[in-house]
């Protein structure tokens, strides 16, 4: 079994930044891609950025290319997500998602594993 674990949510000003983590343990392997997704408030789950497991590839959402970006530390089993210029529009909760394939995948079917989330909240 595997456990993500997120961190680093709050409450920021519009214009701010934010860095979210994602700790892995359990039967997780350094080529596993991961992935954040998001689902605000009366919406369904959004992609935001995924990460092959190598951290090679990476992909995003239309809506945060130029602002997020995704990184990995193998080391550490650890997937970051540097959110900079944040908008009122990305207040969600942000979760994080991990895969048995290697390919960064912005499809929410493609990922087997889930962490419980983490508020992330842009005032404006």
């Amino acid at each position: 079994q595997v456990q993500l674990v997120e961190a680093g949510g709050g409450r920021v000003q519009g214009g701010g930044s934010l860095r979210l983590s994602c700790t892995a343990s359990g039967h997780i392997f350094a080529n596993n891609a991961q992935a954040w997704f998001r689902r605000a408030p009366e919406k369904g789950y959004e992609f935001v950025a995924a990460i092959s497991g190598s951290g090679l590839l990476t992909n995003y959402a239309d809506s945060v290319k130029g602002r997020f970006t995704i990184s990995r530390d193998n080391a550490k089993n650890t997937v970051y997500l540097q959110m900079n210029n944040l908008e009122p529009e990305d207040t969600a909760v942000y979760y994080c998602a991990a895969r048995t394939g290697i390919g960064p995948s912005g499809t929410y079917a493609s990922y087997d594993y889930w962490g419980q989330g983490t508020q992330v909240t842009v005032s404006s």
